[in-house]
């Protein structure tokens, strides 16, 4: 059964459940500025967890392409990837546990309806509740579960992890269903119950595991640490049960009116349950490129896995965030592309053996993969290739100047050795073999702690860059979003109906909203698109919202960003009959809450790409 075999499979039973299926969203959030991509299925769905009425209805299914920064690091182990696509399905306020935990055990095990994965090795994690804070223990899943192992002839028994992790030996037996605390089965939008704010929705989850058996456990002796939620190798996660059930008021934890269901699995993972191995590469859209590696390499996988996967997963990840608009660059998405660009170059060069070439070679044998499920990829072929490339040989450069500061060493200390990494690309291994040929060594210990140094820089200026967004200050974003409506229209009115999005941010200060055109505006075009935004504030107009099929809203005229990834039935946002436009939110009511609009800045963003940059005073 393939990747592609699994995701159809998924989409067509909830389909068969009442779900709608809708496309995937980009990997660039829309509107979004709290975060720089999307990093799970559920951050396109958050306001209709929260209330939100879903324009297809209550119960809703996709498989949504994912990217997140933090596995970056991590990628070279069998099991971590930056990109992938999770399966989702959501329940806004219908059905709830019984029917979440019955469908999705149906789906994976069956061997009709579903995936067919063998029932034995299934083990389930759910929130063992935490009496300090008022939240029970999730008895209405451990029965559930109980249930459907018993109906299988398997043993459920309940084990509490509370204290044994890496402590005792707690598989064999009867144990099946593993309790954990808030750290490992809780979900809210900012993590464990004792951070959320009064008012913040969250709730128990209840993780799925595949057991892929003792022989793939790294330690292969000791099996004291073998619990299911741990990073032994033998057990690998492949779905999420979120039930979002609680709301926090004044110190306690209330029942919300509207219970939802939040699903995730990452399908990669499932198929490599379905392939009986954890190593996700060796799942089919991968093979084609590990043979493609071996054979501009002449080198085996099995001889070099970490290289393999770093190259097999950053090439990936860089084609589907260049096709969803992410270019290398040294900030914001682009930075990550450009990251993951010349991490796979060096792994190929200095690893592999492989001088040139690889962004085309690796890129295009996915191309193939991928082209008939992500139909863009090939329209945008070329273009996605160009970029790719031109990154490519400016590494290439990049690394040549290093090695020039390198040979004007005597020694290498530890902020050299950064200064190497951070400026050059020049991991530590390759600092480190260069040195030994000089005859010196490197300060291993220094270079990490200026790693540390700077990964916590990074994270703080994350964390300052993207405050007061969407979670923070959703009525300043409101302002900010909306005028992003007048300003298209306007530019559209100004420049012509070849202007469209192509892509926006917010943050508490500004907007940034990127279009296409191909020359740089003029004063006079500047000064008429602030004149029509302000005279629409000025005017003080309602925005109206109204729900119908995607084929009436395309009738009407309305314009949408990315309009191949709408469900059938879509939110239309009226600004009189100025603009109209497809959108998720959110908005203001009228036009007069939003002040006065200054554009700052006008550059170009990419090829044929404007960006403008904006205030509301």
């Amino acid at each position: 059964m393939t990747l592609f075999d699994i995701r159809k499979k998924y989409l067509e039973f909830f389909e068969n459940k009442g779900h709608k299926i809708v496309p995937s969203s980009s990997l660039i959030p829309e509107n979004d500025p709290t975060t720089l991509f999307t990093g799970s299925g559920m951050q396109p769905m958050v306001p209709y967890l929260l209330g939100e009425s879903h324009p297809e209805g209550k119960r809703v299914a996709d498989s949504q392409k994912c990217f997140r920064t933090g596995d970056i690091d991590e990628v070279g182990d069998c099991s971590h990837t930056t990109f992938f696509e999770m399966l989702g399905n959501w329940s806004f306020g219908d059905y709830f546990k019984k029917e979440q935990l019955e469908w999705i055990f149906e789906f994976l095990t069956d061997e009709n309806t579903g995936i067919g994965l063998k029932k034995e090795n299934i083990y389930v994690t759910v929130f063992r509740g935490n009496d300090t804070l008022g939240i029970p223990r999730d008895d209405t899943s451990i029965e559930i579960w109980k249930s459907f192992f018993s109906r299988a002839g398997l043993s459920s028994g309940v084990c509490d992890m509370k204290g044994k992790e890496g402590k005792e030996t707690v598989l064999g037996g009867e144990n099946r269903i593993f309790l954990y605390g808030e750290e490992k089965n809780w979900w809210s939008r900012v993590g464990v119950p004792q951070n959320m704010p009064v008012g913040e929705p969250g709730g128990p989850d209840s993780e799925i595991f595949y057991d892929f058996g003792e022989k793939y456990a790294h330690h292969s002796t000791d099996i004291t640490v073998d619990h299911v939620n741990s990073d032994s190798g033998r057990f690998l996660e492949i779905g999420n049960n979120v039930f979002m059930e609680y709301k926090k008021t004044d110190g306690e934890f209330d029942p919300l009116p509207q219970k939802n269901v939040d699903f995730g699995g990452g399908l990669e993972r499932v198929a490599a349950a379905k392939n009986e191995n954890p190593d996700v590469f060796m799942i089919d859209v991968f093979l084609p490129v590990i043979e493609k590696l071996e054979e501009l390499s002449g080198k085996k996988y099995g001889d070099t896995q970490k290289h393999f996967r770093i190259i097999m997963d950053h090439l990936r990840a860089a084609l589907f965030l260049i096709s969803d608009g992410a270019f290398p660059s040294n900030k914001d998405q682009g930075y990550f592309t450009r990251r993951l660009i010349r991490r796979a170059v060096r792994s190929a060069r200095e690893v592999l053996g492989i001088e040139s070439d690889i962004c085309r070679n690796i890129i295009e044998s996915y191309i193939d993969v991928y082209k008939n499920e992500y139909p863009g990829l090939g329209e945008k072929k070329d273009a996605i290739l160009d970029e790719a490339e031109k990154e490519e040989k400016k590494f290439e450069k990049t690394l040549e100047r290093g090695l020039k500061e390198f040979n004007k060493l005597d020694a290498v200390d530890g902020k050299t050795a950064f200064m190497l990494f951070s400026t050059y690309g020049f991991p530590l291994e390759l600092t480190e073999e260069l040195a030994i040929e000089r005859g010196f060594a490197v300060d291993k210990k220094a270079f990490e702690n200026e790693f540390k140094k700077h990964q916590e820089l990074s994270r703080k200026g994350g964390e300052k860059k993207f405050k007061g967004g969407l979670a923070d200050d959703s009525e300043t974003s409101k302002k900010y979003h909306t005028a992003t409506h007048l300003l298209h229209q306007a530019l559209r009115k100004v420049l012509g109906d070849h202007v469209e999005q192509r892509g926006s941010n917010i943050t508490a200060k500004r907007l940034r909203f990127d279009f296409t055109h191909p020359d740089k505006l003029t004063d006079e075009e500047k000064k008429q698109v602030e004149a029509l935004v302000n005279i629409k504030i000025a005017e003080e107009v309602l925005i109206a919202c109204d729900e119908k099929s995607l084929q009436e809203a395309k009738e009407e005229g309305a314009i949408g960003l990315f309009v191949d990834r709408y469900g059938d039935r879509v939110k239309v946002y009226s600004i009189g009959d100025f603009s109209k436009e497809i959108c998720g939110g959110p908005h203001v009511d009228n036009t007069k809450e939003l002040g006065h609009f200054k554009i700052k800045k006008e550059e170009s963003s990419s090829a044929g790409v404007r960006r403008i940059k904006a205030i509301l005073e």
